[in-house]
């Protein structure tokens, strides 16, 4: 049943019951639009992803490029990652944890604000697709653990082994001494949080990990939390996140973001506020990683970070751009 109608027929049934670096080459297809109350040139589409995943933001732009809309643009985009088993952080691949075992988490949300996510999903390779089904077909937000699981072959999804040799032996090597300590920018990429705009104005936005490598079984961060690593606002922008989940939930960091948007900051502004409010919850430290993303309506684009080594991808008409994030802390 799709999520609408169950929704519809359940207030009926209910009454008074409240439910809770590339060049494009295709500028001739690009959507530019100027916008008339300043000189300030609006970009759409466009898509923007956390750290250097080019293949990511290359596949989101063959959608927007061909009218498609900003949600399949970001599904896709993802999916792309969540595929790469070259990638440790999500996906087939991904690192398990301290069991042994393989756990996805992601979200997705759309324009109207409709969002779904999986909580430590096993067993299926793309857990963002799982997202968007949750989101269309159910009446919840949310789906965790076993109960993901079964849902996504309810809904089609074959199983499949997340583990592989690879991750596998690093996880025994790793048995030996069994030290939780992750490592910041490891290898340069971590959890993929993707926003775009299509030629209509509209944004969607979403997000896939497979969290903390050796983490407790059960773990879940900051990625498939609306608010806290994605928040999508069609009127305004979106934001997403990547790095130690924690602190991010601890300040609902994308919804601020988004938020500070709404109050008049740049993308950039409101990314290296976002930064500065979980630093002023912890003082002193060093030793951790928290990157933010942004888009506003109007296609401009801002990223900041803790530590040095972030970067965030662009695809636009303006070109396939990976951008190094200025940071809290200098070298």
């Amino acid at each position: 049943m799709q999520r609408r109608n169950f929704l519809k027929n359940s207030t009926v049934a209910a009454a008074g019951i409240i439910s809770a670096p590339l060049i494009a080459s295709c500028k001739d297809e690009t959507d530019i639009k100027i916008d008339t109350s300043n000189t300030t040139k609006t970009i759409r589409p466009i898509a923007i992803c956390t750290w250097n995943f080019e293949n990511a933001t290359a596949k989101a732009w063959e959608v927007l490029k061909e009218g498609g809309n900003s949600l399949d643009a970001v599904q896709q985009g993802a999916m792309i990652e969540e595929a790469d088993i070259n990638n440790q952080t999500v996906g087939v691949g991904g690192r398990p944890d301290r069991d042994g075992n393989v756990t996805l988490d992601a979200c997705i949300m759309d324009k109207e604000g409709n969002c779904g996510a999986v909580l430590a999903l096993q067993n299926i390779a793309s857990p963002v697709s799982v997202a968007r089904k949750v989101m269309e077909e159910t009446p919840h937000v949310m789906l965790a653990g076993k109960g993901a699981e079964k849902f996504a072959y309810e809904q089609g999804f074959e199983k499949a082994n997340l583990l592989t040799e690879q991750s596998k032996q690093e996880w025994l090597e790793w048995k030996k001494t069994s030290e939780y300590k992750p490592i910041i920018n490891i290898e340069y990429h971590d959890t993929i949080g993707i926003l775009a705009i299509d030629k209509n104005g509209d944004i969607s936005g979403a997000c896939t990990t497979s969290g903390m490598g050796y983490k407790y079984a059960g773990r879940v961060g900051d990625s498939p939390i609306i608010g806290a690593g994605l928040f999508v606002d069609n009127e305004i922008g979106a934001a997403t996140a990547t790095g130690v989940g924690e602190e991010v939930v601890r300040t609902v960091g994308s919804f601020l973001i988004v938020e500070l948007m709404r109050q008049g900051k740049s993308p950039q502004e409101a990314c290296e506020e976002g930064v500065k409010r979980i630093m002023a919850k912890n003082k002193d430290r060093t030793d951790f990683q928290i990157g933010f993303i942004a888009i506003n309506k109007k296609g401009e684009t801002g990223g900041y970070c803790i530590q040095p080594g972030f970067t965030y991808r662009t695809y636009s008409e303006e070109g396939h751009i990976n951008n190094p994030s200025e940071s809290f802390l200098k070298s």
